[in-house]
């Protein structure tokens, strides 16, 4: 036999033994969601806003939320215009001084520039987008980044705390290209985490990306069916259930979902609710018991008017909390709850000309 044949067949055996011992040691992902505790109705209603923010010029856009302790971030992409190659992504810090919310800092939080300087492998950053908390990793973002092409060719970037190597995310066969992020990320019951994603070119989809303990990417699991779904907000009803609301991008104005019945493992075909939606994202927090807090864009006669609306059966009725209304669309929310139980709501206004963010309690929710 050929030397180099037996040299094949021995390194193909050292690759296969080193596979089975890998896979034997691995632990398996848990596919049950961690529920948070309720949180009990305190105190008197409130309700504040606490930013209302305007650049100088140009665009401020898709606000994400940073949760710590005692303190709280708004991120959003902040340039020209969307898609350009002077966005940076901004920050609005809060601390909590005497019992309320104050602003203690405000400007960029990540530029293109240090986001070049940190790629591992050199990636070009031309321009940034969506970006969330990394809720695995202290002080860790996810942005979406642009290097060629547009959103259709973004990628998914790990960016770690400061200092550190900034790596793409890998998620399609298109070297990785094609992947956003917009919705919060979804904790599991042994102490991993979920990532709501989505595929962008072609034929579009909502994914959900598990991790392992490590941070590494385990597994891919996606949302496909009606019309073009993506941006997925995933909402977990028990440990095995939960619902993912996707916009659709297809313009055909209906509120799009799907369903799991066995932790993210699977979903049910894509399907439209009976609700109006003018192909805008929605945020949802769930408040236990079957309750649903939900702002989202669902009036026909005012698709630019942002409600604030609550289920208590699991997204089969809807009632108004609040509507908010302004000049241009309000769009892009997040929903967060803060470790002192409060609740962030933050959204677009005017058109992606600025950033608005209120917060209250779980007393303003009952009362």
């Amino acid at each position: 036999m050929d030397i180099a044949v037996v040299l094949c067949l021995i390194l193909a055996g050292v690759s296969l033994c080193l596979s089975v011992l890998a896979w034997r040691r691995d632990t398996p992902l848990s596919w049950r969601f961690a529920l948070p505790e309720p949180v009990e109705a305190e105190g008197d209603p409130r309700f504040d806003t606490v930013l209302d923010y305007t650049p100088e010029a140009g665009q401020a856009h898709s606000p994400g939320i940073v949760v710590e302790q005692d303190a709280f971030e708004i991120l959003w992409f902040e340039g020209s215009a969307e898609a350009q190659s002077d966005v940076d992504i901004y920050a609005a810090r809060f601390e909590r001084t005497e019992g309320a919310w104050d602003n203690a800092r405000t400007g960029p939080r990540l530029t293109r520039a240090e986001l070049n300087a940190a790629m591992d492998p050199p990636q070009i950053v031309v321009t940034l987008g969506n970006t969330i908390e990394n809720e695995a990793k202290a002080g860790g973002l996810w942005a979406t980044v642009a290097s060629i092409g547009g959103w259709a060719m973004a990628s998914i970037v790990d960016v770690p705390e400061q200092g550190g190597a900034a790596r793409k995310l890998n998620l399609s066969p298109f070297l990785g290209r094609s992947n956003l992020v917009k919705s919060p990320m979804v904790a599991y019951a042994d102490g991993s985490m979920g990532l709501p994603a989505y595929f962008e070119m072609g034929s579009t989809y909502g994914v959900l990306a598990r991790f392992d303990a490590q941070g590494r990417v385990r597994d891919t699991r996606r949302m496909s069916g009606m019309g073009k779904p993506i941006q997925p907000m995933i909402v977990p009803l028990s440990e095995t259930r939960a619902v993912a609301f996707l916009r659709d991008f297809n313009l055909d104005m209906k509120l799009l979902l799907s369903r799991t019945e066995d932790g993210g493992q699977s979903w049910s075909r894509v399907e439209a609710l009976e609700v109006f939606n003018p192909s805008s994202p929605v945020a949802a927090l769930v408040l236990g018991e079957g309750r649903i807090l939900l702002a989202m864009n669902d009036l026909e006669d005012a698709p630019n008017d942002l409600r604030l609306v609550l289920s208590e059966d699991e997204t089969q009725s809807w009632r108004e909390l609040t509507r908010f209304r302004g000049e241009g669309a309000l769009r892009y929310p997040m929903l967060r709850r803060l470790s002192s139980g409060e609740i962030v709501l933050s959204y677009s206004k005017g058109n992606k000309q600025g950033v608005v963010v209120h917060v209250f309690n779980q007393a303003w929710v009952e009362a």
